[in-house]
């Protein structure tokens, strides 16, 4: 969630710099730096901590250019510190970067052994000492295609070139990187509102794209280095941060902003550099009894697949409740058990009793929420903020996966805590977490495919949802989006409940849609699948491509990447996601506004 701001101008460019690095202050960020070119090469300024320490050091010292990047910074590879803020330099190269490197270590090592020196802790360094490495006998352009062949990740960059005054260039795989036109001067944003005072004349860059910016024109290449043409649309000078940017609505903007969001999540909870997982707040995972995790409608799904997660990795037994019911039954609780209450606003009403209800027990409390401010974290032990940004969709995506993300790192950290695993696995799970965003923006692309089966999905009055494990949990949440914002009729199951009592639900007119990556659970869910296919049902096959081999022929696919189990439920969370999506945009619904529904349940 670090902020980018690129300028190619005729004017001083500090001023405009910061205005617009001021702007991007609510992605969050804890170190901020601009760079120029001057008479005299590239000019760099930086300042740990808020912007206005930024302000204070250009106070002192200006930045003399027209043309230069900003970046606000949300550490990851390395603390907050001066010396690792954004702009970073390498030779000829300057640059800044939104996301997370998942190779940086086996590319420093390389560029290590060719004599090459580091000056920071992060990954960011690696993309500015390869690019540089790169440019030898090749123009900027070409070296940036080869640089980006060569990494791994989700990612968004702004690069100025020595010897280049008058051209950006910029690249994004995953987090958004905009494209803004003015009247003689060109501009690279994280979105439409960081350009928004330069101008309103943008083109959203696609997954893949890089661009080259000079003071009059846009030159973009898709991934494979083809030119390629982005529609340049007028957005409000008004824009705020609630702008949709390029997408029909919310939902699907906040679909995929999920790659992002969960980056952002994930490196709040782990040590990119080390490999370990930490949780603040005091919590000793060692000696917990248990967990009783409490939550409503999606936010008790995240709950559910917390329990799988937790359970499998650290032993340590979780309980997950619906929170309207929870307190009524006047379960059995323990000072020596941890209460996790699950929301995304942090005022939903039944969680927040049920919240009280462990606390008045004596039970340690803990909250995941997206507001910090809310009421539920003022009242518990210890805030585990999801740190996914404001979502404005009724139907709840991005927190989902941001939730499930803190989940995920939670159970690494307790498993290891609890000598479950060892460093060594802790390290791998912590770099399977890591490739995540990368892969969930992967599945997204599945969108096309998934397009072309919404027109007999939306005739359908009721449809079946399928998974086992983890995928369980995540066939519940695809039930439940799909209710939520198309109005059709829909039920999760455990694939292996299929036979006791839901099948007889199973006809030519009643879809069902299987959730099987490829997994040690696989070949069973396969053959429940076959039992839905032996009454005529209509299937929909969510996989990947090992998975697509053990389709019938005339079955309907959704192809997502290939994954380790443990991040499995991140990665296809999106497709599920989208296909509720699409099949309400066809079917004429309120998809950001569902009837009946809001945002945050306040009352009983």
């Amino acid at each position: 969630m670090c902020g980018i701001i690129g300028i190619v101008g005729t004017s001083s460019v500090q001023e405009r710099l910061v205005e617009s690095l001021k702007r991007l202050e609510y992605r969050g960020y804890d170190s901020a730096g601009v760079a120029g070119f001057a008479v005299d090469g590239v000019e760099r300024r930086r300042a740990a901590g808020k912007l206005k320490n930024l302000e204070d050091v250009l106070a002192v010292e200006p930045l003399t250019a027209t043309v230069g990047i900003g970046h606000t910074r949300w550490a990851t590879h390395g603390p907050p510190t001066k010396g690792n803020a954004h702009p970073h330099r390498a030779g000829r190269v300057t640059l800044v970067h939104n996301g997370i490197i998942e190779n940086f270590a086996e590319l420093k090592a390389t560029l290590k052994a060719e004599g090459r020196v580091f000056e920071t802790d992060t990954d960011t360094e690696v993309v500015a000492q390869l690019l540089d490495r790169e440019l030898s006998g090749k123009p900027p352009a070409e070296a940036l295609k080869s640089t980006l062949d060569q990494v791994r990740g989700a990612f968004a960059l702004a690069v100025m070139i020595d010897g280049e005054p008058d051209m950006l260039m910029g690249a994004r795989r995953g987090p958004p990187l905009v494209v803004g036109y003015g009247k003689g001067e060109m501009f690279l944003g994280s979105d439409a509102l960081a350009v928004g005072p330069f101008t309103n004349r943008i083109a959203y860059l696609e997954d893949g794209d890089f661009v080259v910016i000079d003071h009059n024109s846009a030159k973009v290449f898709d991934a494979e280095g083809h030119p390629a043409q982005r529609a340049v649309q007028t957005v409000p000078q008004s824009a705020t941060l609630m702008e949709k940017g390029n997408y029909r609505h919310f939902m699907e903007k906040e679909i995929h902003d999920q790659p992002e969001g969960c980056q952002r999540t994930i490196a709040a909870y782990v040590d990119t550099l080390t490999g370990h997982a930490a949780f603040p707040g005091g919590i000793d995972f060692a000696t917990l009894e248990r967990i009783q995790i409490v939550g409503c409608g999606t936010a008790y799904y995240a709950g559910m697949l917390g329990k799988y997660l937790i359970e499998r990795l650290a032993d340590l037994p979780v309980d997950v409740e619906v929170a309207s019911e929870f307190r009524y039954r006047e379960p059995s609780l323990h000072a020596g058990s941890l209460v996790i209450a699950m929301s995304q606003s942090g005022e939903t009403a039944d969680t927040l009793a049920a919240l009280r209800y462990c606390q008045a027990k004596g039970m340690k409390s803990a909250a995941v929420v997206n507001a910090v401010g809310s009421t539920m974290a003022r009242e518990v032990d210890v805030v585990w903020p999801i740190h996914c940004g404001v979502e404005i969709g009724v139907a709840s995506t991005k927190a989902f996966t941001a939730q499930v993300s803190v989940l995920a790192a939670l159970a690494v950290a307790a498993a290891r805590a609890r000598g479950r695993i060892d460093s060594a696995e802790e390290q791998r799970l912590v770099r399977v977490m890591l490739e995540a965003p990368r892969l969930m923006a992967e599945a997204a692309l599945a969108e096309d495919a998934i397009r072309k089966l919404v027109p007999e999905l939306a005739r359908a009055r009721d449809v079946l949802y399928l998974g086992r494990g983890a995928m369980f949990p995540l066939a519940l949440e695809g039930a439940l989006k799909l209710k939520e914002i198309s109005y059709i009729h829909a039920e999760g199951y455990a694939a292996g409940e299929l036979k006791h009592g839901p099948i007889a639900l199973i006809d030519e007119a009643t879809p069902t849609i299987v959730i099987a990556p490829s997994d040690p659970l696989m070949e069973k869910t396969l053959a429940n699948m076959s039992e839905v296919a032996a009454r005529g049902g209509p299937i929909i096959l969510v996989t990947d491509a090992e998975g697509a081999k053990h389709a019938a022929p005339g079955m309907k696919v959704i192809i997502g990447p290939a994954c380790d189990p443990f991040i499995a439920p991140l990665v296809y969370a999106p497709p599920i996601q989208l296909l509720a999506y699409h099949v309400a945009v066809h079917k004429g619904a309120d998809v950001d506004q569902p009837r009946n529904l809001a945002k945050s349940v306040t009352v009983e």
